[in-house]
């Protein structure tokens, strides 16, 4: 897919009837002729002709200069010590949006070390090659073809006209979003922190980062307090804002903008927005069900605290992984429907990991197919393309084989059981954030296996296919619109 060429020309619109990606020899005839030609390639030309490489390679220096910050002596507070191990998986933890933590946020980081988790954090949530496409846009005011095509699909966009606007309606949204979080946590924080001005602006700051971009991280000397719904509910709800990802975010506002009815939004939206209310609602009835007498969870409260505290148990499992301490006392039935949950994950290109709703309703909407006995592979009356299928199926299969990968090593490594080696696997694929203590500060080869599964979940298995395979010559490819994003 790196080596594609594209025309969304005026006088290719017509003849495209509805195709947002199009081949044209006439774009980019220089380009076409370099692909031919079988000279030596230099190491930038290797590296930027395949655009998981390059999203790779950023990753790896933003994880590289988290962890050093996060070694200066003035990231820890004195009497704390920070080994490698210890600040390589919170820089991972940190820029994949996974938040799981293996120290405590205020008793070992100083504000300095906080800071750097929210700035990787917010990078993270932001995506790697959006970022890099942002500086591309400062320096060059333009940006090239393969960090076009590279932040298209880091984005969800079909078209490569699109993405200087996308980028404007993702960092907006971004930042909106986190200033209203902002806005209405500090009267929970300030009443929590009891007057305190300088605590209550941070960790409305800290939260509000956090929440959006679906990390655990959390300045413990507030807590997520789910009896105070002043502070549980705003974190809530920007935390399943941010797992609907961009291309939904962006098609509702598009269709609300122009004034256009639910009916209007694409196909991608639709899916996205069922599987992601079926799945809270199936969790809100398990934790009602299975866990009702937990008293680590309910703590024999009433009904309608019961049901806040199940609210906030059926959405932050997902990708968030705010307020652990109920999570080690749950059933073993509960950690590994927990773990399907966080292997699901959240929408496409958004701050949540796993393989996406959107993968698991295609793989539900094949089955169904198969069952039944169509040919053809339909949601919403819109039949499904078969790359689409494809690449569902595809990513379901490596997912499940890299997260059963870690689950055993981690067992061989750990002695843990397979339900917490699954739960810890899953929540580390799927940033979910939670953890029943597979690995600690003192288990680098563990924390090491979790890191790489947090880069896997971050980045998808489709990126890492782009890195590792040869490029292809110059193919036509053509994608209806409105379709699907998965992975």
């Amino acid at each position: 897919m790196a080596n594609l060429l594209f025309d969304e020309s005026a006088s290719n619109s017509d003849a495209s009837k509805g195709y947002a990606w199009w081949f044209s020899g006439d774009t980019f005839e220089q380009a076409a002729a370099n692909e031919r030609r079988p000279l030596k390639r230099s190491l930038s030309y290797r590296i930027n002709s395949h655009p998981g490489r390059l999203t790779i390679l950023y990753f790896l220096l933003l994880i590289a200069l988290s962890t050093s910050l996060l070694l200066l002596p003035i990231s820890t507070l004195p009497g704390e010590k920070t080994e490698f191990s210890t600040a390589f998986f919170t820089a991972v933890s940190a820029l994949s949006t996974c938040g799981i933590s293996i120290v405590n946020t205020t008793t070992h980081w100083t504000l300095f070390g906080q800071a750097v988790l929210i700035f990787s954090v917010q990078l993270g949530g932001l995506g790697v090659m959006t970022f890099a496409s942002l500086i591309a846009l400062a320096v060059n005011h333009h940006l090239k073809a393969t960090q076009r095509l590279l932040t298209a699909n880091e984005l969800g966009t079909n078209k490569l006209s699109e993405i200087r606007g996308v980028l404007t309606v993702v960092l907006t949204t971004t930042f909106v979003i986190e200033l209203i979080t902002f806005i209405a946590l500090f009267p929970g924080l300030f009443h929590v922190n009891k007057g305190n001005i300088s605590g209550t602006l941070w960790e409305s700051l800290f939260f509000a980062v956090m929440s959006y971009n679906n990390a655990g991280f959390t300045p413990d000397g507030a807590g997520l307090y789910v009896d105070n719904w002043a502070v549980g509910m705003p974190i809530m709800l920007s935390a399943f804002c941010g797992t609907l990802g961009f291309p939904v975010i962006l098609n509702i506002y598009r269709t609300s903008r122009r004034h256009q009815s639910p009916k209007r939004w694409s196909l991608h939206t639709k899916i996205t927005l069922l599987t992601t209310f079926a799945i809270v609602l199936v969790s809100l009835v398990w934790f009602l069900t299975v866990e009702w007498d937990n008293p680590a969870l309910f703590k024999y409260a009433d009904v309608e605290t019961r049901m806040r505290r199940a609210m906030v148990a059926a959405v932050m499992p997902r990708s968030s992984g705010f307020d652990l301490s109920w999570v080690p006392q749950v059933s073993e039935a509960t950690k590994v429907f927990m773990s399907v949950v966080m292997f699901i994950g959240g929408g496409s290109t958004s701050t949540a990991g796993g393989i996406r709703v959107t993968t698991f309703a295609v793989i539900l909407l094949v089955c169904r197919a198969a069952f039944t006995g169509h040919s053809d592979v339909t949601a919403f009356k819109r039949r499904i393309h078969t790359h689409v299928i494809m690449t569902a199926v595809s990513i379901t299969t490596a997912c499940f084989a890299l997260v059963l990968t870690a689950s055993i090593a981690l067992m061989l490594i750990t002695d843990a059981a397979f339900s917490h080696a699954v739960f810890d696997a899953c929540s580390a694929f799927g940033l979910g954030g939670y953890s029943v203590g597979v690995a600690d500060v003192n288990d680098a080869p563990a924390l090491y296996i979790l890191a790489a599964t947090m880069l896997v979940g971050r980045m998808g298995p489709m990126t890492l296919a782009y890195a590792v395979s040869r490029p292809r010559q110059t193919e036509v490819v053509r994608y209806p619109t409105d379709q699907i994003v998965v992975g």
